[in-house]
């Protein structure tokens, strides 16, 4: 990755660089320059989550764009898959996305979705970085005039357009009358767009995180604090709870006893689902190399293939676009349900576990408690430098020993974090203690050889 874009767009601390309103704008004139070379109707979809500094991005953006002639359809607060949408669905160049997704409300992003509804190619995002970056930017000597500069034009129907997309995602007719929910909106993107899908479906609510002031997002609630959630459900006697993230592309779900069904177990009830209504492409799940052991050990008996990708929902979602599957996620919530759309939907997600309740008849427990996960231990180790883990003979011959222990029956995972000097281990087995104690020595191993 370059000095500009990390694993998904551009993020860091509002107002300091890069999320200056002076290089936003740039990247707002790289991107309008690189998409006038390749398409002729020159308008870009840009919204955003609900940070107080989304304002000050939007209008920097906004600004690079139009100075370069090309027209802004701002849409506001929608979550990233509806941005994703709308930009298929008004057909732009491409679609911006302002937020910091589950960070914290004094950061923020930017990403983008090329005009298919899908992630920038790795290419455009290193051409715009170049561009932003380059010291002598011949594209600073691009200045149109008088009627070649860009409008900006607010969308109001925006959200009435992905509300339609959503509910069109279940079969015809069907409804959730009578169902009980616990829905938190984390404050985000989504706190508008998620009560109205839900309660227009028949669906009873209580609602958490809807009142956005631009500096409680994510604050407690939401998808990184779950148990918010699950203590309301169990409150209310709801059937089901939801926790979003702050820009909405991810749902960690809560079963009616109050205990949290998060991606691994999403993907397991779906794969199930969809292979037994012949829907599920190639019988192939995509997950990461975070997917709990117990996930790819339940598809095995249902004879579902788990490929498993780098962490990051682009990489899933790349793998599905080759033609591996149809259905893939992480467990953090992102799920991708590809026949449907083109990127993570934490309402999309959601709709079809719903979907899938009222067609079994099921509780959400009886269904999350088909797939059961492995014990697994993550520690994070500090690093003075990042070689590969197998030049290491140290840890090489540690790793090897330890896998040989497992014996097909569990997994490690060792990778560097790809924001900070840290190694990262992931053991998982059925062996608690086992597991435990491999996850020590190998910490043990690495601290000694590359320890900070």
């Amino acid at each position: 990755m370059g000095r500009l874009f990390g694993t998904d767009g551009i993020r860091g601390k509002a107002n300091i660089w890069p999320m200056t309103t002076e290089t936003v704008m740039q990247v707002g004139r790289a991107l309008a320059y690189v998409i006038k070379k390749h398409s002729h109707r020159h308008k870009v979809v840009v919204g955003k989550d609900t940070r107080l500094s989304g304002y000050m991005i939007e209008t920097a953006l906004t600004a690079g764009i139009c100075s370069m002639g090309v027209d802004v359809l701002l849409i506001g607060p929608l979550p990233t898959p509806g941005i994703a949408f709308i930009t298929t669905n008004m057909r732009a160049d491409a679609g911006v996305v302002i937020s910091a997704s589950h960070n914290p409300y004094d950061d923020n992003g930017i990403k983008f979705f090329a005009r298919d509804g899908y992630k920038l190619a790795d290419e455009t995002e290193a051409e715009i970085e170049k561009l932003v970056l380059a010291e002598n930017n011949h594209i600073d000597k691009i200045r149109p005039t008088a009627e070649e500069i860009g409008k900006a034009f607010r969308i109001e129907d925006a959200l009435g357009r992905y509300v339609v997309f959503l509910k069109n995602t279940l079969p015809k007719g069907m409804l959730f009358d009578g169902l009980k929910m616990a829905l938190d909106c984390a404050h985000g993107a989504a706190y508008k767009v998620a009560p109205i899908v839900f309660s227009e479906l028949g669906a009873r609510l209580t609602v958490l995180g809807a009142q956005p002031n631009g500096m409680n997002i994510n604050h407690q609630c939401g998808a990184l604090h779950p148990e918010v959630v699950a203590q309301k459900v169990k409150e209310t006697g709801a059937d089901v709870g939801l926790a979003l993230d702050g820009d909405g592309d991810r749902a960690i779900l809560v079963d009616e006893n109050g205990h949290i069904v998060d991606g691994d177990k999403v993907l397991a009830i779906c794969a199930e689902y969809m292979k037994e209504k012949e829907q599920l492409k190639n019988n192939t799940v995509v997950g990461t190399i975070m997917s709990n052991f117990g996930l790819e050990l339940f598809l095995r008996e249902k004879n579902i293939f788990l490929l498993r990708t780098k962490v990051g929902d682009r990489y899933v979602t790349e793998a599905l676009r080759a033609g591996k599957g149809n259905l893939g996620g992480e467990p953090s919530g992102h799920i991708v349900f590809l026949d449907h759309h083109t990127t993570g939907d934490g309402i999309l997600t959601t709709l079809q576990v719903l979907k899938i309740m009222q067609e079994t008849g099921k509780p959400l427990s009886k269904l999350a408690s088909r797939m059961q996960p492995v014990p697994q231990t993550l520690l994070n180790i500090e690093v003075k430098e990042r070689p590969p883990f197998e030049s290491i003979p140290e840890i090489k011959q540690c790793l090897e020993k330890k896998r040989k222990e497992l014996d097909g029956k569990g997994r490690i995972v060792l990778r560097y974090s790809g924001t900070e000097p840290v190694a990262r281990i992931m053991v998982e087995g059925k062996n608690e203690i086992q597991v435990k104690n491999i996850a020590q020595e190998l910490a043990m191993v690495i601290q000694k050889a590359i320890g900070a």
